[in-house]
């Protein structure tokens, strides 16, 4: 499976494509379709559940997607959110020159100046990759999207390049309304724009793009700390440091030792693999945590380990989240600027909270649920996404369009419809009704058949293994949950009725 593969099923299917199409599509920008926004809010949902529920003091919250320059002033956006770029001496073409190296070379290049970014470029004799002509440097380019707001007296904004300012502009509202009480989780999920140089790789480097972060604020000196250390403490990490380069398995306790990290930092790693391994259900040797040396780092950032995953359509480790410990930088800069205090006072102890940041690209989730549940099997291609993510989680069929199949299927669908996201389809042969939806990924499908009206008994289907069980009409949410949940197997839910030969 290829990325081109990828990119003709998701337009096929109404998962994704690119913006404004029939004006020649307008670069960095994706438009859902039906299956790839429920895939999204399934996603959202998943992520909101697991990560709120790590601690009972987080909370979302939602802030503009447009906020003031001087909001972007005091995080040095305004000054330092720049990306070096190269231009084409022939055609004009601008690229990002660190991501023009990483995809020819295949290592990373972030932190290097433009100047070295060049000579790197010149050495290794890379050309544009439109036209083949020589590249030269062009600077820098800031890569936020500013504008004006409101009539006459015009205020100075932006559209906001990260998700995360919002959580500390409103950080001492949120915390005098939930009683003053550290660690204090805000998540936000929305927008965020970056006039991405050079976008590609389909949702991979968008202009626009949602993001899901949680902020965790807490006292300094806490750090070496958490209360649900021993849960985690021998779970293995899968680990590649800045030094060794290497992936390794390692457990929590001697992460903290050898890599000279917090045991709070560690927590978070291993409930973000866990998300990953446990209910995104990615391939163990498919991920790892990649710390970002000194020069890669964004400078306010203590620790900043990324979450790679290796895309089976790229061949190639990929960033799709990443943990960052930014000490009290951000509160500081906002205190200085506004002038209101970000200090608070806990037990008599005054001091400004410092922050881990979870933060999650969650187009490139999708992409990611899309590029590993991508199967090519029985001469068809199989979306076999987690059940709990599956866009839609049952289809039901009339087996024949006559002798009062269809008004049965009917009922059921319309029943079963109130409790999952469903699908009713008449249309075409049995077989290729299944077919399509195991292309979009529907993990089960419901079969009325004329044994339905003798005993109000149903066919339940699997995607992945095509086995088919007979169980009651009464049962079908019980037993599609139950599945889902993992406590019970497909194959004890119900009567084996049907099984491949093969």
């Amino acid at each position: 499976m290829n990325i081109e593969q990828l990119k003709q099923l998701a337009k096929r299917r109404g998962f994704f494509w690119q913006s404004d199409e029939i004006y020649g599509g307008l670069s960095g920008f994706y438009v859902y379709g039906h299956l790839g926004l429920l895939l999204k809010h399934k996603w959202e949902n998943v992520w909101r559940k697991y990560f709120l529920s790590l601690d009972e003091n987080f909370f979302e919250i939602e802030t503009p997607d447009i906020m003031s320059e001087d909001v972007f002033k005091a995080s040095g956006h305004v000054e330092s959110f720049v990306d070096p770029i190269c231009i084409c001496s022939r055609c004009k073409n601008v690229e990002r020159a660190d991501q023009l190296l990483e995809d020819v070379l295949g290592e990373n290049f972030e932190g290097k100046s433009p100047e070295e970014l060049l000579k790197l470029i010149k050495k290794h004799n890379i050309k544009c990759p439109k036209c083949g002509g020589s590249l030269k440097e062009a600077g820098e380019l800031n890569m936020m999207f500013p504008l004006t707001v409101g009539v006459g007296q015009l205020s100075k904004a932006y559209l906001r390049p990260e998700t995360a300012q919002g959580a500390y502009v409103n950080f001492r509202q949120i915390f005098e309304i939930m009683r003053r009480k550290l660690p204090l989780g805000l998540a936000i999920i929305g927008k965020a724009f970056r006039n991405e140089i050079s976008p590609r790789q389909l949702l991979l480097r968008t202009r626009e793009f949602s993001q899901a972060e949680l902020q965790i604020f807490f006292d300094p000196q806490t750090i070496n700390q958490h209360k649900r250390w021993d849960e985690i403490k021998n779970y293995r990490l899968i680990i590649s440091t800045a030094k060794s380069k290497k992936i390794v398995k390692m457990k929590s306790d001697d992460v903290v030792k050898k890599c000279n990290l917090p045991k709070m930092y560690v927590y978070y790693m291993a409930r973000v693999q866990e998300f990953y391994l446990n209910i995104l259900k990615i391939p163990e040797n498919k991920f790892r945590f990649k710390e970002l040396s000194e020069e890669e780092k964004a400078f306010y950032n203590k620790y900043h380990w990324d979450i790679e995953l290796k895309f089976n359509s790229t061949g190639k480790f990929s960033e799709i989240a990443g943990i960052h410990y930014r000490t009290s930088h951000d509160l500081e800069r906002h205190e200085k600027a506004s002038g209101v205090k970000q200090t608070i006072s806990i037990d008599k102890k005054k001091f400004i909270p410092h922050v881990i940041e979870l933060s999650f690209g969650v187009d490139r989730n999708i992409f990611a649920l899309l590029d590993f549940s991508f199967r090519e099997t029985r001469n068809q291609i199989i979306m076999s996404f987690p059940p709990a993510l599956s866009p839609i989680d049952v289809a039901v069929f009339p087996l024949v369009n006559r002798d009062r199949l269809p008004e049965k299927a009917s009922e059921i669908y319309r029943h079963i419809n109130k409790t999952f996201v469903s699908f009713y389809d008449s249309s075409g042969s049995i077989g290729r009704r299944y077919a399509r939806q195991d292309e979009i990924g529907t993990p089960f499908c419901v079969t009325i058949d004329r044994q339905t009206l003798e005993d109000n008994t149903v066919t339940l289907r699997d995607r992945d293994t095509t086995v088919q069980i007979r169980i009651k009409v009464d049962d079908i949410e019980k037993t599609i949950n139950d599945i889902i949940d993992g406590k019970i197997m497909f194959r004890k839910a119900g009567k084996v009725v049907y099984e491949p030969k093969d």
